[in-house]
């Protein structure tokens, strides 16, 4: 069961702001962040329980945020998102580099 989930190794406010987390209650209300001290995964079957797609537990270590535990389908959307907007990122250098194709020219490369 333990090796279904992946440690992050970064603050929980960092978390929130570079993946955009926006976590809502069935009553649209903001749901707290669930924040343990590392010193909880002694009893990590308790903290694992915590974890659902989308809210991860965030241990802190010595009263700051240190680490964010996730779902791994949660890591693997996250990996996905990443490398799309990588890729995305670096068509768009080559566009503004080489200059856009309008759709005919892309229909005619592909051979649509």
């Amino acid at each position: 069961m333990l090796f279904a989930y992946i440690i992050l190794s970064i603050s929980a406010v960092e978390f929130y702001d570079k993946l955009r987390y926006n976590i809502y209650s069935s009553k649209e209300m903001k749901i707290m962040p669930n924040i343990r001290p590392v010193s909880d995964l002694r009893n990590y079957t308790e903290v694992l329980k915590d974890i659902a797609v989308g809210e991860p537990v965030f241990l802190t270590k010595n009263g700051r945020g240190r680490y964010a535990i996730i779902e791994m389908e949660e890591y693997e959307k996250i990996q996905a998102a990443l490398k799309l907007m990588k890729e995305l990122s670096i068509g768009e250098s080559s566009a503004k580099e080489k200059g856009w194709k309008d759709i005919a020219e892309v229909e005619k490369i592909l051979g649509v």
